[in-house]
This record gives C-alpha cells, sequence and structure tokens, in this order.
C-alpha cells in the first residue's frame, strides 16, 4: 500500500474512534462497539438483514391464497417460499466466491436492489410457473448478502462486539421476517396479493439504498485471485472441523423446524374453528417481535456467559413451543408461536456468531457453509412439511419439526463437547 493511502486509513480510523488489533500475522483495523463506524455498520446490516427476510418470507401469509387462486396444493404453494430459500443455498456459494476477489460491500448492494425489483415483478405474472421462476431468480439474487454479511461482520468487528453485531443482525432478520409477513398479510386482506408484494418491492429498494449509504468499507478485506481448487479446499477444511461442521447441521434444523412450522400455521388457523381471516393471520407474525429482542440478547449473553450455553437454552425453547401448538385454545396456540420464534432467532444468532469464531482464515466459506445448511433446511423441510400437513393435520408436523429440534440439541451439546475437549 502507499504511504499517502496507509496515512489515510489511519486516519480514517481515528476520526471514527477505531482501534487496532493485532490478528495473525498483521495489524487488523476493527470496528470497535461504540464508535460512530461500529453503529453505522450494525444499522447497516440491520437494514440488509430485514430487506433480505421481509423479500424472502413476504410470500409466507399467502399461501393459502395461492392454493385458492392458482389452484394448486399446500405443498405446491410452498414452492414460492421454498424454490427462493432452495436457489439461495445454492447461490450463496457462488456469492462468496465472487465476493472474494471483488468484495463484500457493492455485491450485497446489487443483490439485495435486485430481489426488490423480483419481487415487484413477481405481481404481475399471470400464472403459477412464472411466478415460481421469478422467485427462484429472486432466490439466487438473495444469495449475494447472507454469507458475505457474516465474512464481512467476522472480517470487520472487534471479536469481543462481534456477537453483539451478529445479534442486531439477525434481529433485522427477524424484524424484516415480521414485516413481511404482516405488511403483506394486511395489504393482500384490503387490497390484492399483487399490491401487497409492489409494497414490499419497493420497501426492499429503500432498505438497499439506505444499506449502501451507511456501510463503511471493508478495511481488512484483501482481494485474490483464486482458483476452483481454491474454494474446494477452504469448503472441505470447514466440513473437517467437526465442531464447526456440527454447526453447520445446525443451522439446517433449526431453520427447517421453523419455516415448516411458519408454512403450515396458517392453513391450521384460517380453517375452522379459528377461521382466521388474513389480517388476523398477518398479526400473529408480529410474534417477531420477540426475536428481535431475543436476538440483540441472544449476542451479548453469549459473549457474556458462554455461546453454547445460550445456544442449547434457545433450543430447548423452541422445542417447548413446538408442544405447546398443539393445544387447542387459539392463546396457547400463540404462546407456542412465541417461544418458538424466540428460541430459534437465539440459538441462530449464536450459531452464526460461533462460525465466525471457530473459523480459521477463509470466513466466508465457512459463513457459506453454515448457510447452506440453514436456507436447504428452509427449502427441503418447509416442502415436506406440506406432505406431513396433508397426511395427519398439525400433528404430524409437529412431530416432524419437534424431531428436528431434538436432533439439533442433540449436535449443540456434542459441538460443545468437541470444542471443549480441544
Amino acid at each position: 500500500m502507499p504511504a499517502s493511502a496507509s496515512l489515510n486509513a489511519d486516519l480514517s480510523a481515528a476520526l471514527n474512534g477505531q482501534a487496532l488489533a493485532e490478528e495473525g500475522e498483521g495489524e487488523k483495523l476493527y470496528l470497535v462497539r461504540g464508535t460512530p463506524a461500529y453503529r453505522r455498520a450494525s444499522l447497516a446490516f440491520f437494514m440488509s438483514g430485514f430487506s433480505t427476510f421481509a423479500l424472502l418470507y413476504c410470500v409466507q401469509p399467502l399461501m393459502p391464497i395461492f392454493a385458492r387462486d392458482f389452484g394448486v396444493s399446500p405443498a405446491a404453494s410452498s414452492l414460492s417460499l421454498s424454490l427462493s430459500t432452495g436457489f439461495l443455498a445454492v447461490a450463496i456459494f457462488c456469492a462468496a466466491a465472487v465476493s472474494e476477489r471483488f468484495g463484500r460491500r457493492s455485491l450485497m448492494f446489487v443483490s439485495l436492489l435486485g430481489a426488490s425489483i423480483c419481487t415487484i415483478a413477481c405481481a404481475a405474472m399471470p400464472n403459477w410457473n412464472l411466478l415460481l421462476i421469478i422467485r427462484a431468480l429472486e432466490g439466487l439474487l438473495l444469495g449475494g448478502v447472507p454469507a458475505v454479511a457474516m465474512a464481512y461482520l467476522s472480517e470487520e468487528v472487534d471479536p469481543k462486539g462481534l456477537g453483539a453485531a451478529m445479534g442486531l443482525y439477525i434481529a433485522g432478520n427477524a424484524f424484516g421476517g415480521m414485516a413481511g409477513r404482516v405488511v403483506t398479510g394486511v395489504l393482500a386482506e384490503y387490497f390484492s396479493w399483487r399490491l401487497a408484494l409492489v409494497g414490499m418491492g419497493a420497501l426492499g429498494i429503500v432498505a438497499a439504498i439506505g444499506f449502501l449509504v451507511l456501510l463503511p468499507p471493508s478495511r481488512n478485506f484483501v482481494p485474490r485471485k483464486s482458483s476452483l481448487r481454491y474454494h474446494v479446499d477452504a469448503w472441505l477444511g470447514h466440513l473437517n472441523h467437526p465442531a464447526l461442521a456440527l454447526l453447520f447441521a445446525i443451522g439446517f434444523l433449526l431453520m427447517g423446524a421453523f419455516v415448516t412450522i411458519y408454512n403450515y400455521i396458517g392453513f391450521r388457523l384460517v380453517d375452522a374453528p379459528y377461521s382466521l381471516d388474513q389480517t388476523e393471520l398477518g398479526l400473529i407474525f408480529t410474534v417477531y417481535l420477540f426475536g428481535i429482542v431475543a436476538s440483540w440478547a441472544a449476542g451479548l449473553l453469549g459473549d457474556r456467559f458462554g455461546h453454547f450455553a445460550v445456544m442449547l437454552t434457545g433450543i430447548v425453547l423452541a422445542l417447548t413451543g413446538v408442544v405447546i401448538t398443539l393445544t387447542t385454545p387459539l392463546p396457547l396456540i400463540i404462546l407456542g408461536i412465541v417461544l418458538l420464534t424466540s428460541g430459534f432467532f437465539i440459538a441462530h444468532s449464536v450459531a452464526s456468531a460461533l462460525v465466525g469464531r471457530m473459523a480459521r482464515g477463509t470466513k466466508g466459506h465457512a459463513s457459506s457453509l453454515y448457510l447452506l445448511g440453514y436456507y436447504l433446511g428452509s427449502s427441503v423441510a418447509g416442502s415436506v412439511g406440506g406432505h406431513f400437513w396433508s397426511a395427519d393435520g398439525w400433528w404430524a408436523v409437529s412431530a416432524f419439526t419437534g424431531t428436528m429440534l431434538a436432533l439439533a440439541l442433540a449436535a449443540a451439546l456434542l459441538s460443545r463437547s468437541i470444542t471443549q475437549r480441544s
């Protein structure tokens, strides 16, 4: 680096109240908690998380409408979400590799903007197949956000503040998931599902612009030309780390259970004896507010009391919530969804931070593997759950998701044991 560029970087860091920290062979300029740059980055990632989940999950409360308007089954209607998350999972690998060459910030912005435009385009699709094609394309575009976001935070944020920053990013996911479901539910009730998607796409464009304006440029990222062999070796290296591999499995199981419950609870509640309309169904998704608080708290508690202890608590809480949804009274069903949502976001927030902490080098590749499992869980389990719903209703769905959460609990205990031994 030329001397003038180095001096400018040092001065900029000082003006932002950042600190120099050593890691590995050289010095790195970290975003330190409490500084203006750290706050801007945290807010930018809150907005990116908001936009990603709002755009991705805005179709979830519309699934009963899709089944009715397009004449498809509940399992087929879930493809409007499962295709997006499935293609997103695949795209994460490409995004992680591309970002190693061209950088994090610009790729995330282009992805958010493109996905927002796709959501608006979905509103104009005249038939089911075309809508699914656009949703698949949207998933491909959104793949440029999650893995790259986790890599940016792991590279740029002081490790002491990483848990809190990651928690705020996951809180943005929770807020976006809530807004996407609630806003589209209300707009679909009073106007149409097409206008609801236009509104969500416009909101996504605003969030993408805000993200670009707020996020500080990378300071620790070094662009590198790399071969396919380089990326394969990086992924295999992380998969050979047994504790990390278990975290990847936990992501699959947590997200699979969470999305399955949310996909089919709407079908249960729009039928008798509840007969909820789209607005009432959408308002139930305000329980995501508990996920926002839980994500933020989990990051702080994980940094203070230990990440594995907090993650285990979150999984147990989610499993308890699934059991409670088996009851009949609507208030108890809602309580079960609250516990599931809180527990899921606690466990996911901590697991995300653990991946960043445990990975040694090529953090983007480690993040991409975690998110591959995470979104494959959403895609695969979210669709498979429809067959359980058709076979034996809510009891079958609960048994399916409860089994996944029990496996996640066992994987977390084993990962903790391996980490403690090493």
